[in-house]
């Protein structure tokens, strides 16, 4: 897919309107004046991101491959946010879509100060039952998305001497969760670029660190399931009480407790964290 298309709207600070809703209620002004990219920005884990820099003051630059999801996470925190944001969908895939987008963000904002590369979604399948397509779509979603957006924005942080790169990655590689095989060849990937970069960038004033989440249940995956056949059904409560069994706390975690996660290596408390894997857990692997 390499067509794209662009929305840009911009909000005066004294029309600012906060909702009451779970994710708004913690706004501070941390992230004010900083121009964040967040690719994955539609749905799930980087919905979740979106609303939190949303809520703490970030001018943002929204990217996801389904427009009418991303059309919709940016009207909502339109409603709700100081700053400005723009998006555009298109398939980070594809580099020359890369381009395009980064270039947007440079000509709108002028610089990016965080990337958050949370593009993704695994075919999560036993792995004698990927085929070629399943293979590639695993791999290019979760870890040519991330190469190609990086590499794109380096150059511009370089040139400020100022960057947070926050990739997400997936616990799943250090415990090694059934049926993800694949997908840990992807997120591994992932790992390791952002431990290679973090030491190669240090003193360009850049820290890169990877957030791992485990299991976590987003309200798109519990649609998608509450409409599914009962076989499906059936199977993934048996692969949910897999899941369980290997964390600690005896749950999934939720969206918001990885996007504050994000938010603090993001941040400038977190100056001094770099080439990190942050897991967020609930335990269950313990180094």
């Amino acid at each position: 897919m390499t067509s794209m298309s662009l929305s840009i709207s911009s909000h005066d600070s004294e029309s600012m309107v906060l909702s009451t809703d779970a994710e708004f209620e913690q706004h501070t002004s941390r992230f004010t004046g900083q121009k964040v990219l967040i690719t994955g920005a539609g749905s799930g884990i980087g919905k979740a991101i979106t609303s939190r820099f949303a809520a703490e003051g970030a001018d943002l630059i929204l990217a996801d491959l389904d427009e009418a999801a991303l059309t919709a996470i940016q009207d909502q925190v339109d409603e709700r946010i100081e700053g400005s944001s723009i998006s555009m969908s298109g398939d980070l895939t594809n580099r020359a879509d890369v381009v395009a987008l980064v270039d947007l963000a440079v000509q709108r904002f002028g610089n990016i100060d965080v990337l958050i590369n949370c593009a993704g979604g695994g075919v999560i399948l036993p792995t004698l039952d990927h085929t070629e397509e399943t293979l590639r779509a695993t791999i290019d979603r979760n870890l040519w998305t991330t190469l190609y957006v990086t590499l794109e924005v380096l150059p511009h942080m370089v040139a400020q001497s100022y960057g947070r790169i926050v990739n997400i990655g997936a616990e799943s590689v250090r415990n090694g969760l059934y049926r993800h095989a694949v997908y840990n060849a992807a997120k591994g990937g992932v790992h390791a670029f952002g431990t290679g970069l973090a030491r190669e960038f240090a003193s360009n004033g850049i820290t890169v660190n990877t957030v791992a989440p485990a299991w976590v249940v987003t309200p798109e995956a519990e649609q998608k399931l509450q409409n599914a056949s009962v076989d499906v059904q059936q199977d993934m409560e048996a692969f949910g009480a897999q899941m369980v069994n290997l964390i600690p706390m005896g749950r999934p975690g939720t969206v918001e407790e990885v996007s504050a996660a994000v938010a603090f290596v993001a941040s400038e408390e977190a100056s001094f964290v770099t080439g990190q894997v942050i897991s967020v857990n609930g335990g269950s692997s313990m180094l």
